[in-house]
């Protein structure tokens, strides 16, 4: 695989410090942007999301955090976030996430998602159990096609399905889905 660049912004220098020799990365012109929410006084993480997003709407963003709440979820991806990941991921999940941020796949740290696909079963008839299931998947970054191959279902049918998840959460991207999902739980 060619070589990605990778742009860390963390308050803490030994965060990044090891993600920057994890990832042996060059800083120019970022593919990815890898970011804590918290980063000192003065300094609002998802502010930064949105100005990075104001100055290239294509940029992935990456969260890196230790705030694992629904609300600190939700205000990200709703800001731009593409990935959420806990800073006790692996560094095969930092890989991974960086490469799906690329290929422009959303991204979650298996706890957040985990516990996103439990509530998500428990909702209370808003979405079927397929549907749920569904959605649940996308928070792996997931295309149409491995959504398909996943559920053993056509591409065609995974549209129908998604359309359905978004008219029913009241959304229209895969992103603002999984933000809605989390949002609707938080208001529980």
């Amino acid at each position: 695989m060619s070589r990605i660049s990778v742009l860390l912004v963390d308050d803490h220098l030994v965060v990044r410090s090891g993600l920057r020799a994890l990832l042996a990365f060059d800083a120019h012109s970022p593919a990815v942007v890898i970011m804590d929410l918290a980063m000192g006084p003065g300094m609002d993480g998802i502010e930064v999301i949105k100005q990075l997003r104001r100055r290239n709407s294509r940029q992935a963003i990456l969260v890196f955090t230790t705030y694992d709440s629904d609300a600190d979820i939700v205000r990200a991806v709703d800001a731009g976030a593409m990935g959420y990941l806990l800073k006790d991921a692996t560094p095969e999940e930092i890989f991974s996430a960086v490469r799906g941020a690329v290929q422009g796949k959303s991204v979650m740290s298996a706890p957040v998602a985990s516990r996103l696909f439990q509530q998500l079963r428990n909702a209370d008839g808003i979405l079927t159990p397929r549907e749920a299931e569904l959605l649940s998947l996308l928070i792996e970054g997931l295309s149409n096609r491995e959504l398909g191959l996943r559920l053993f279902i056509s591409e065609a049918t995974v549209k129908t399905h998604l359309a359905h998840i978004y008219a029913k959460l009241g959304v229209e991207t895969r992103a603002a889905a999984v933000a809605a999902a989390i949002r609707r739980e938080g208001m529980r």
